[in-house]
């Protein structure tokens, strides 16, 4: 049997090992999707104590519970580690580490590549090896393949390489990770196979397309479809207050059209890893090349903007009520960049309350998936929500809209509620202000 077909048998009977390096919000779900399927995972992360967090059974994601990592480990199925020495025993390496930006329009992909040469330092012949971690096309073909045939090995005859993106929507209980669609960019076509092969021992569909750089583009155009659209009804929403209609209303009454139009709503801005980072990374490449994506610079800019556009109405509506800024008090309801979500990446609730901390406007929050907030200039505690605290303040800005908030209550004691999220856009009372 050629050592390809050998590859093939372990991955179809699941006696391959895999490797999952970055135990974050993508790794830890799929070394445990993995490890459900059957398969022994390798966690593989620098952060000891995320290692030691999956090994005491001690769940950190919201995507995975401490009662599943318990159970995979009195299996024997998964165990996490820092010793990369450990990826010479595996016959598949995942890589899923963060892609950040150095600056607004510079990709980072340093994490990337110290994740690829310990590989190469560690990895032998016949091995599968997938990055998941978002970035520009060409990452995989133009940096990572020279890394690892730099030794003298061959892709396509030593060792397999593809690219596939991450899809993972934290929280979103109707679209886990085993529910969503992969997409696959091999090398060649011996590395999209082996690849597809793999997936579908976790998900039903794995589609192969051309290239790797194909792959890596159609993350980054998902992820630019949603902020052009989110920059497009955030320009809306402000052009809709100016001419004194409700944007919600708008929208509503546009999405009972059953085609050409997907309804997207306006916020305080846009957060997470992916959103305001993904589409910068294929505005970077394109001016590499020469072209201009105006579409992105602008919704990014404008998108950006909101939090400094919330804060001004608030001002506004402060001084039209007869309270001096500097000694208002405000209330932020939510610090987390997404609905029951305990995750504050690049979240704008947090841009919100330092903005009112730089116009010396005494501000606290409530959020129940975040005990404090020790963020830039930021240093609070999450007060605790009762009719008393909640009448101290002049107004309280409904940022981030947890279900779990008692939402009549604040109806009900607040002296002036700023909703950006539209949460209370079907109740009347002069005391609510809309985005």
């Amino acid at each position: 049997m050629s050592q390809l077909n050998i590859l093939k048998s372990r991955i179809d009977t699941k006696k391959a090992k895999i490797a999952v390096v970055g135990l974050g919000y993508v790794g830890l779900p799929l070394a445990v999707s993995f490890a459900k399927a059957g398969f022994k995972v390798i966690g593989l992360d620098t952060d000891s104590d995320r290692v030691n967090k999956v090994n005491k059974s001690v769940n950190y994601i919201a995507d995975v519970t401490s009662q599943d990592l318990k159970i995979l480990l009195s299996k024997k199925r998964i165990k996490a580690t820092t010793n990369f020495k450990e990826l010479e025993e595996c016959d598949v390496v995942l890589i899923c580490v963060p892609t950040p930006l150095k600056r607004k329009y510079l990709p980072d992909i340093s994490f990337v590549l110290q994740a690829v040469r310990k590989i190469r330092q560690f990895i032998g012949k016949n091995k599968l090896i997938i990055l998941e971690s978002t970035t520009y096309p060409g990452t995989t073909e133009e940096v990572i393949l020279p890394i690892l045939e730099s030794k003298g090995m061959r892709c396509g005859k030593d060792f397999y390489l593809a690219f596939s993106p991450e899809r993972i929507d934290p929280g979103n209980k109707l679209f886990p990770l085993n529910k969503i669609p992969k997409v696959i960019g091999g090398i060649n076509s011996d590395s999209s196979k082996l690849a597809q092969l793999l997936y579908r021992k976790i998900v039903k569909h794995a589609v192969i397309v051309s290239s790797p750089r194909a792959a890596e583009t159609v993350k980054l155009i998902e992820n630019t479809f949603r902020i052009v659209n989110i920059g497009l009804i955030n320009e809306m929403a402000m052009m809709a207050n100016k001419l004194k209609m409700n944007i919600w209303e708008i929208i509503d009454a546009a999405k009972t059209k059953p085609f050409g139009f997907m309804p997207f709503y306006p916020g305080p801005g846009v957060g997470g890893h992916c959103i305001p980072k993904d589409p910068l990374y294929l505005y970077w490449k394109a001016k590499k090349f020469g072209f201009d994506s105006r579409f992105i610079k602008l919704a990014s800019q404008l998108n950006s903007s909101m939090p400094a556009y919330i804060v001004n109405r608030l001002k506004d509506m402060l001084k039209d009520r007869k309270n001096p800024v500097n000694k208002s008090k405000v209330l932020v309801l939510g610090a987390t960049y997404k609905r029951d979500v305990k995750d504050l990446r690049k979240s704008p609730s947090l841009d919100v309350i330092e903005l009112l901390l730089q116009d010396k406007i005494k501000v606290s929050y409530f959020d129940p998936y975040i005990p404090y907030l020790k963020f830039g200039k930021i240093n609070l505690k999450s007060i605790k929500l009762s009719k008393d605290t909640i009448k101290k303040f002049d107004c309280v800005v409904l940022a981030t809209d947890h279900k779990c908030i008692n939402y009549r209550e604040i109806i009900k004691h607040a002296n002036l509620i700023f909703d950006t999220r539209g949460v209370l856009k079907n109740i009347k009372n002069k005391k609510i202000v809309l985005l």
